[in-house]
């Protein structure tokens, strides 16, 4: 990879992509872009029905998923928390290769199948020429509605984490930046990425991840607590920006992408860290609560405890991998 000036990350193909041992993951890259050319009628049943079948065999993923869904909605049946999850599973291929069909056949093509909600939002920011982050909860469909926009003429800059396989990573990411804007590595800090959204860049912001208990706040999170760094007050002070919820959802039976946004938070102004928190958890709530499918369970969201409390993915009595 090189980075500009501004610590913006560019992926760069390295020769060392072809030695064999990275020819199973060109194969899956190769996949993916063939499947994206299948209309998604007749690829949207198969990829379900793949993710589902792959979603029975993943030990760790699935078991992380109970325990996050058993923690969030525990009067939920076991059976539907299941079906849930065997849904979630199904989305994730449908929605990846929804994210590699935008990238090859161009946004003209799939831009009639984006529903977008509220979209008076957007129009209004952008006409006021206001800075924006995008606050989008991890949703398997989260890269789309940036491309998106990115495509319609509109700058943005978002953060991300490397993957751990360095094919994946250079696609994944030449995919992200197929219509321009700007990368900032997680890695590399929060300063580049406050500078891009001070230049006018539009910020895509990801608030549901676990940063350990240092600067995070204990707050409500569906049923259980997490915790939850308040950074978003912070960003929505030093850039001068306004903050605005988004999550995508991807309807496998109409091959449509919906693009949920809610008010901005503008309340967040003079709130203290442990409503900023709130605020962010409640958001999260709200968008992805009516299509909980959407989410990407599989992630330690509830790794950080009060003191004295055992971390859930640690309670060995919690859904023993090898049972169904």
């Amino acid at each position: 990879m090189s980075k500009k000036a501004n610590n913006e990350y560019i992926p760069e193909f390295n020769r060392a992509f072809l030695h064999p041992r990275y020819w199973g993951a060109w194969l899956g890259v190769g996949a993916f872009a063939a499947l994206a050319l299948v209309p998604p009628k007749l690829r949207d049943p198969f990829l379900g029905f793949i993710g589902v079948k792959a979603g029975r065999l993943a030990g760790g993923a699935r078991r992380r998923a109970r325990i996050n869904l058993f923690y969030c909605f525990p009067d939920l049946p076991e059976a539907e928390r299941e079906a849930v999850i065997d849904r979630m599973f199904a989305t994730a291929p449908q929605s990846m290769v929804l994210m590699a069909e935008l990238a090859l056949r161009g946004p003209e093509h799939v831009q009639k199948r984006v529903q977008w909600h509220h979209a008076e939002i957007i129009e209004e920011l952008r006409s006021r020429h206001e800075n924006v982050i995008f606050l989008v909860p991890h949703g398997w469909a989260v890269d789309i509605p940036a491309m998106v926009l990115a495509a319609q003429g509109n700058n943005m800059a978002a953060m991300f984490h490397n993957q751990g396989n360095p094919v994946f990573d250079f696609a994944w990411n030449t995919v992200r930046r197929r219509f321009g804007g700007r990368l900032h590595a997680r890695n590399d800090g929060i300063k580049p990425f406050i500078s891009s959204v001070r230049q006018g860049y539009w910020g895509y912001y990801l608030p549901d991840e676990d940063h350990g208990p240092e600067q995070s706040e204990f707050v409500d999170f569906f049923a259980t607590y997490k915790a939850t760094l308040p950074a978003i007050g912070r960003l929505m002070k030093v850039c001068r920006a306004r903050v605005v919820p988004m999550f995508p959802v991807y309807n496998a039976q109409t091959h449509k992408l919906d693009i949920y946004l809610r008010p901005p938070m503008d309340d967040l102004r003079e709130a203290d860290d442990v409503t900023i928190a709130r605020r962010m958890n409640d958001e999260v709530e709200k968008l992805v609560g009516p299509n909980p499918e959407q989410y990407t369970w599989i992630l330690k969201l509830l790794k950080t405890r009060k003191p004295g409390e055992t971390e859930p993915y640690r309670r060995k009595e919690l859904f023993p991998r090898g049972k169904a």
